[in-house]
Parts: structure tokens; sequence; C-alpha cells
């Protein structure tokens, strides 16, 4: 559920690539504005005691980190880090979600059930690792810190752990579990990629207790995110004053498309600061017809549904307008 493809649809569609609107990632499309990098960050190896750690700290809230080579590296490496600690387990999978997180727990022979929002509470007794998304990608649905305090602390009093995905709760951080000292049994994974819109740098972190930060540090081993990319992190991370003027400007652009969409779609829209989930039974239709005017979007089959980045300057936001009311007409 990565979105992007737009090489791919350029040749299904015979549309040149820079013709398209591209809206299929969750990407903040006006993301920090990276500054000139001086020549001698690229000629030094990556260094773990530069700036990165205590300004990811001081921007995350918490100091019991592991900089990691994007949220990814974690999804990838845990499931192996999980069987090797403690075996086989039962985990359970938000559904509908990131497909990343069921595939690699799948690969690495732990027992998967993939379970909606609403039966989690249903099948916690019976798990020993719960991984969830919040704000979910792509239902937008939510978790309170309380609820998910409340169920870590069942898994934990067996040996189980909480894994949070919150690659998408920049923009409301209120709803983070990150508050200072990693409890036992809580895993909590954030990127740059989305919020920052740094995708490309391969930057994120990892929150968790030592015990589980040191397994996981000697699997990954020395230099695993490069030094550009660590100088680049750390500054971004420390400019509050972007931080809040974007967090300002998506509250606004988010109220924008979750109203265009629901003036030319006739299926409920639901949205996050990032993107908008439009659960429809037209989905495959609807994308293709948006795609025939190139603007691309993602496509879900398992609900079946839409899922709309943000335009990113005012001829992309007309764009969209024009090509919806196009295809309602």
């Amino acid at each position: 559920m990565h979105g992007g493809g737009v090489n791919a649809a350029a040749k299904r569609y015979g549309i040149p690539v820079e013709s398209w609107l591209d809206l299929s990632t969750g990407i903040n499309p006006q993301g920090w504005p990276v500054p000139r990098i001086p020549q001698s960050v690229f000629a030094r190896l990556p260094e773990a005691d530069d700036a990165l750690e205590s300004a990811a700290a001081e921007y995350y809230g918490s100091s019991d980190l592991l900089a990691l080579a994007g949220s990814q590296q974690a999804i990838e490496l845990l499931p192996r880090l999980r069987r090797e600690l403690s075996g086989r387990s039962r985990v359970g999978v938000l559904a509908p979600g990131y497909a990343e997180h069921d595939y690699h727990w799948r690969v690495n022979g732990h027992q998967v059930v993939s379970v909606p929002a609403q039966a989690i509470e249903a099948h916690l007794p019976e798990l020993d690792v719960l991984v969830v998304i919040n704000p979910c990608n792509p239902s937008t649905c939510r978790f309170t810190p309380l609820q998910l305090e409340q169920w870590r602390e069942a898994l934990a009093s067996r040996g189980g752990w909480l894994v949070v995905d919150e690659a998408f709760i920049d923009a409301t951080p209120e709803l983070s579990l990150l508050r200072g000292e990693m409890p036992p049994g809580l895993i909590v994974l954030r990127s740059l990629g989305k919020f920052f819109g740094l995708a490309g740098l391969r930057v994120g972190f990892l929150f968790a207790e030592q015990a589980v930060r040191e397994a996981l540090e000697k699997v990954i081993g020395p230099w695993s995110i490069a030094h550009p990319s660590r100088w680049v992190a750390a500054q971004a991370l420390q400019d509050t004053r972007w931080q809040q003027r974007t967090r300002e400007r998506l509250i606004v652009q988010q109220a924008r498309l979750r109203g265009l969409l629901q003036t030319y779609l006739s299926d409920p829209v639901h949205s996050t600061a990032l993107f908008a989930w439009v659960e429809t039974d037209e989905a495959r239709y609807l994308g293709q017809r948006l795609a025939m005017r190139a603007v691309l979007v993602r496509r879900f089959e398992t609900p079946s549904g839409l899922r709309f980045g943000l335009p990113g300057v005012e001829t992309q936001w007309r764009w969209l307008e024009r090509v919806l009311q196009e295809i309602k007409e």
C-alpha cells in the first residue's frame, strides 16, 4: 500500500509522466524545504553522536529510541526478532491496513490473523502481538491513548507486544503514545516520510524498552542511515516553526479535500491530515476514470475503496475538481 507507480500508470494509459497528478501517496506535497547541504556532509561516515538522536528525542518526547532506515526497516525486522526472542507467536494485524505488516509477520512463520478495528477486543485474549496503525492507513480509524494503553497492559502481562505504527500521527501528536520512558511491551514506529514529506531520506525511528532496542540494533549493524539523511532529518526535527505552520495548514487542506470529494462522490468520505478514504464498490471503475484523465489515486480491493492524497498547489486542486465534476456528469 505504498502508492506511487506513476511510471507504470503512464505506460498503461499512454500519458506522459509529467502530465499526471499523482495523489496515490499520503506524503505531504508541501514537505519540509531542504536547504543546501554542505559538501562536507557527503564526505563523512554517519556518526551516532551527531544531532539526530537528540533532535528526535526532543521532537517525539522520548529518548528510548533507535534510528532506522525508515520505519519499514523495523516492519521487516521485528517479526524476525520476535521469533528469536519468543518463538512463533499469535499475531493480530489491523485490517485493512498497510500490507507490509501482515506480510512480514507471515513470512517469518508467525500465526497471523487479520483483525478489523471493531473486533480487536474480542481477539486480544488469544494474541501474543497486536499490530495497529494510528491513525490507520487507509481507513483513517483512530485509537485513543487510553485504549491502546489498556491493550498494551494486557499483552505485556503475558510477555506480549503492542506494535503501533504512528507514520501518520505527526499532525495530531496528542494521539501519540510517546510519553518519556517506554513501558514493557510497547513498540512505536515513527517516520519522516509522511508529515515532513521526506520519504526519500529513508529515516525513521523505533521506540521501545532497552532490551528490544539493543537486540534490534545488533541485527541492523552500523551506518544504516547515510550521513546526509541524518543531517537533513535533524534539521527538520528541530524546525518547530515549520511544524506548527504545517499542522495548521493541513487542517484547512484536509477539510477542503473531504468537502471536494463529498461534493462529487456519492459514498462516505473519511480523512486524516494527509489523505482521504472513500470506501466504495465502484473503486475499480472510479480509479480507471480518474486515471484516464491523468489523476492517479490508490485503489484497494479489500475493502473496495480509493485513497486520495493532497494536491500540492492551487492548480492541482482545480485540476482534481474539474476531473471529479467530469466523472459525475
